[in-house]
């Protein structure tokens, strides 16, 4: 018994000293801000104690009693989590997708592809299997992965990283976007993680809430989110989150990021709206994360509070990371866009949509 309970102690140790090197060494979990960065970062109000922090205090607390009720629905709840079967992506119309013609085509959550004043732009290019650090833990895509597409894209001007979750930082999707990308735009900190996977540093621009800069003929501003960042056990909000504003001559944009809902969306409205087009994060949503995550509700009023005339809701379609029907966000968004009169878009994943013509009839698709 005792040469049992040593053997048993010395997988132990060992299995803690393997999971301890592969946190620490993994490139997955990406770079740290250096010294520097942190001393600059403490001058400035969104960073407080060594961390960065939402603008309008909200609680992020999760009692023992809420920890026990989402293991009970992570082991029990799975009904409607999942399409039925793998997720059809549309036919890649690879001439539209080229053209200069400002178009906008969608690859599933928050991953787009943006055609503006001839600019080829990604946001959160999620391309991946699966969001997570490892393969066999965590949400796989409804279809197979899209890495694929990569090779097939035309060269892309610009990044936008909204914030470093691996359902929008994915890293082996940066891997293979390095040699394709001019540059990269991110928040305070997550300039770290690209350096470390091999970006060059001319290549990125990091920036803070509200900070905006002039680029090959763009307005781009980054602007507040309440949302928090991390991808290991000991990075919590070491990098900053926001959302973006890309101004062209004929196509104003914002996109949320990851948010809730909050008076950040009057003050980005007053500052930079109107929008043509609006990407509203209302996906992966619940009760108990609600200060990270917006209710579709939420998301369409977000979108009038921004001063938008066109909505695409996006965070859904690729994965189950929280424990509503996967179609679900969609239709409730649906139903709140008629109740305020919002035009809200919905197309395919994989479909190539004209900017310049935003009335997209919407076909359901996801009745599958």
């Amino acid at each position: 018994m005792r040469k049992v309970a040593i053997v048993l102690l010395g997988l132990g140790v060992i299995g803690v000293v393997v999971g301890v090197l592969f946190l620490n060494f993994h490139p997955t979990f990406g770079g740290s801000p250096t010294n520097e960065q942190r001393e600059a970062y403490s001058q400035l109000e969104n960073y407080v104690d060594g961390q960065f922090v939402n603008e309008h205090e909200v609680d992020m607390g999760m009692d023992v009693t809420t920890m026990f009720s989402l293991l009970r629905d992570w082991v029990s709840r799975d009904e409607d989590r999942h399409p039925l079967n793998d997720l059809p992506i549309s036919s890649f119309d690879w001439e539209k997708i080229k053209s200069e013609k400002d178009s906008l085509t969608w690859f599933g959550h928050s991953n787009f592809l943006l055609s503006i004043d001839g600019k080829k732009i990604l946001i959160d290019p999620m391309f991946g299997e699966v969001a997570s650090p490892v393969s066999f833990v965590g949400s796989t895509r409804f279809s197979d992965d899209l890495l694929h597409v990569i090779d097939e894209l035309p060269p892309i001007d610009a990044v936008f990283i909204t914030h470093d979750h691996y359902d929008h930082l994915d890293y082996p999707s940066i891997v293979e976007l390095i040699d394709k990308v001019e540059h990269f735009f991110v928040p305070l900190g997550v300039d770290a993680h690209l350096l470390e996977w091999g970006v060059q540093s001319e290549s990125i621009t990091a920036l803070n809430w509200w900070d905006e800069v002039e680029w090959d003929g763009l307005t781009i501003a980054s602007v507040p989110a309440q949302h928090y960042s991390g991808r290991g056990l000991w990075d919590r909000n070491q990098t900053l989150w926001s959302g973006w504003v890309i101004l062209g001559e004929q196509t104003r944009l914002f996109t949320s990021g990851d948010s809730s809902y909050g008076p950040h969306f009057e003050q980005i409205g007053e500052a930079y709206g109107p929008f043509d087009l609006t990407l509203i994060e209302g996906g992966q949503y619940d009760e108990r994360w609600s200060y990270s995550h917006m209710f579709p509700e939420e998301s369409v009023q977000a979108h009038n509070d921004v001063n938008g005339e066109t909505m695409m809701l996006m965070h859904w379609g690729a994965f189950t990371l929280a424990y509503h029907g996967w179609s679900e966000p969609v239709e409730r968004a649906l139903l709140a866009a008629e109740e305020l009169d919002v035009h809200l878009i919905a197309p395919k994943i994989g479909e190539t949509v004209d900017l310049e013509e935003l009335d997209v009839p919407v076909s359901t698709w996801w009745d599958l």
